[in-house]
């Protein structure tokens, strides 16, 4: 009987770097010294776990490829798989699982979905049967049309999604990486410190910026809280004014319909709006 593979995600050495990078960052975001970071120096630095790490992002980096160059280059990282050290990578990867459990809730640190997760399960599976005698032929050939599916996709038009967002998502680990440490300080010098509102809209940046739809839906749900404070604040203050500007105000704040996208300037209006509710919640206190 032909053997199936099944993927493990504790053993996949793409989705363990995301997930840490993801990790370092939502660290970053709540202000603390992010353990998942030390993580990535110890464990992908000149090590057996960096070598095959460089295989999965090969495959993240190559997009739009014709049928021949796909296979070529699905062969080409499977034959390099081979000539790494199986044992030390089984052993560094156990050290590795290990040394987040020390630090993370184990089953939360596996709750973000990724992007390329399809992708990187598929090019585990294709590794792994490389080591493992009668495999199911059907496997490999499903395994094998996922990958051609990913590398030879079609050019995604830039006015169906918002093209920063999508250049975003689409940079190496590390320039997201930067990316994020630059935006909050950039943000923290403005305003010196970010609210537990704002901070919880970063880490949903961050987080959901390969999930659209989802970030279209934390969006609306905050603009509908951001509204209801809006208009308790009405309510409260006495000034007529402030009055006329907050409803004012009230008008352009507006939930995004189903034909309207989500872009990097809602995110930005998000951080606004809490910094707008903030103050307002100090006028009224000493009132």
């Amino acid at each position: 009987m032909a053997n199936l593979i099944k993927h493990s995600k504790y053993k996949n050495t793409g989705i363990l770097f995301e997930l840490l990078v993801k990790q370092v960052t939502s660290d970053t975001l709540n202000g603390l010294d992010s353990p998942a970071l030390k993580i990535i120096k110890n464990y992908f630095t000149k090590s057996e776990l960096s070598k095959e790490l460089k295989l999965y992002e090969v495959l993240n980096k190559s997009k739009k490829l014709n049928e021949t160059k796909a296979n070529i280059l699905i062969q080409t990282i499977i034959e390099s798989s081979k000539k790494l050290n199986r044992s030390s990578l089984r052993k560094q990867k156990y050290n590795l699982i290990n040394e987040i459990k020390n630090h993370y809730n184990i089953n939360d640190f596996f709750q973000i979905k990724l992007k390329n997760y399809k992708q990187y399960a598929a090019l585990y599976t294709l590794m792994e049967a490389e080591n493992i005698d009668n495999i199911n032929t059907k496997q490999i050939v499903e395994n094998k049309f996922t990958l051609l599916e990913s590398l030879t996709q079609s050019p995604i038009k830039e006015n169906t999604k918002d093209y920063l967002l999508e250049e975003f998502s689409n940079n190496s680990k590390d320039v997201r990486l930067l990316t994020y440490k630059i935006l909050l300080e950039k943000f923290n010098s403005k305003y010196d410190s970010l609210l537990e509102s704002q901070k919880r809209v970063l880490r949903e940046y961050v987080t959901s910026v390969d999930s659209t739809p989802k970030l279209k839906e934390f969006y609306n749900q905050n603009i509908n809280e951001i509204q209801n404070l809006i208009k308790n604040h009405i309510k409260l203050t006495d000034d007529t004014v402030i009055k006329i500007k907050l409803k004012e105000i009230l008008n352009f704040i507006k939930p995004l319909n189903k034909n309207e996208s989500i872009k990097n300037d809602n995110m930005i209006d998000l951080l606004q709006y809490y910094q707008l509710i903030h103050e307002l919640n100090i006028a009224n206190e000493k009132n």
